[in-house]
């Protein structure tokens, strides 16, 4: 880790790639764009092409649905040198990182690279849904929460839409692990794994190049969502998130960040900071919040200061959840199960004379 002070943010360009064309950010490092077609805060996913011997390693696929197949197809006629797709690369399992996956692994015919918890997790994800039993119908996961009846009816449906925005998966993988080194051409790429945004989430490093693909591990201008769902509703995936983060702080300061969102940016460390504090803050606010006790629901104005709606509420939901579980770990909030099912929260202070735990 480089000592001193860390460096400013700044974006390694102004202009961003045009749909189905690349722009070279290093030796033999492309970055590409995909737009992304659900009414999301972002439009677009950043794609990175690494070259790869005699070919291309495609690294993230873009999402299932609007023009991402046909943006592909002008990418393999003019960007690809008049060399190959040879090997294809998913950071994580969230639909606009594979969607494309299995129908680019199909038509090049070449091995597909993934973390086991993210492929497998994806697998889940894309099978077709299960008869769910009368009993299980209303979902604890999301009664425990406070939310109003109408939004526990589609949280208990959360991943019914993920198959159809996913192209049906490679039935085989390369499974990437912390510490592996990928050689590709004369390029050696080490895989990072962050966790909390994801199970098992790849970050890639070239130390000669010294550029982090950092997929959704760091954003720029936005934090990642870092969620409890139903899945696992007992996780500290926030504790996770920012253990990830603190290691990261182990990379150059200077390293060219390749995110999966916005555009490539220097300033690394000023970024891991940034997101750390944000964070602290907000797990501050709910503390100040939680001098009576509240659901997660009735949280959610402390962390989010505008209306939520649909798809907005259940990610807002379980990032309410990953922040009080972080502070039920550090012991500065307890939970009660009440009567009517439901979760509630509270602040512990410690007494300033006798340094026992106390309620407020």
């Amino acid at each position: 880790m480089k000592q001193g002070l860390t460096s400013p943010m700044r974006y390694l360009m102004d202009d961003v790639p045009e749909g189905g064309k690349t722009v070279t950010v290093a030796p033999g490092v492309k970055w590409l764009r995909m737009p992304l077609p659900l009414p999301l805060a972002l439009d677009h996913i950043n794609l990175y092409l690494l070259a790869n011997g005699d070919g291309w390693m495609v690294v993230d696929c873009g999402m299932k649905g609007g023009i991402t197949r046909q943006l592909w197809q002008q990418v393999f006629e003019t960007e690809l040198e008049g060399k190959p797709i040879n090997a294809v690369l998913s950071t994580h399992m969230h639909p606009d990182h594979i969607g494309q996956a299995g129908w680019l692994v199909g038509h090049w015919n070449v091995p597909f690279y993934m973390t086991a918890s993210e492929y497998f997790t994806a697998r889940a994800y894309t099978a077709p849904a299960q008869d769910i039993p009368e009993e299980w119908q209303h979902d604890t996961y999301a009664v425990r929460t406070g939310m109003p009846r109408e939004y526990v009816e589609k949280m208990r449906k959360g991943t019914a839409g993920f198959g159809s925005i996913v192209e049906p998966l490679p039935r085989s993988f390369k499974r990437l692990q912390d510490g592996r080194i990928l050689t590709l051409g004369d390029q050696r790429w080490q895989v990072i794994i962050g966790r909390g945004h994801s199970p098992e989430h790849a970050c890639l490093y070239n130390a000669a190049l010294n550029i982090l693909i950092s997929g959704d591990q760091v954003l720029p201008q936005i934090t990642s969502n870092v969620s409890v769902t139903s899945t696992e509703p007992d996780a500290n995936p926030l504790q996770e998130w920012m253990q990830s983060l603190q290691r990261m702080l182990e990379l150059p300061d200077d390293a060219l960040v390749c995110p999966a969102h916005n555009a490539p940016f220097f300033g690394l460390h000023t970024r891991l900071r940034e997101l750390l504090a944000h964070h602290e803050q907000q797990l501050a606010g709910l503390e100040i919040e939680l001098v009576a006790p509240k659901t997660a629901y009735e949280l959610l104005p402390a962390l989010f200061h505008r209306e939520l709606h649909n798809e907005q509420l259940m990610m807002a939901m379980g990032e309410c959840l990953a922040h009080l579980h972080l502070l039920l770990s550090r012991g500065a909030v307890i939970q009660s199960l009440g009567a009517d099912g439901v979760q509630r929260y509270q602040a512990l202070a410690v007494s300033p004379s006798s340094g026992d735990v106390q309620h407020e």
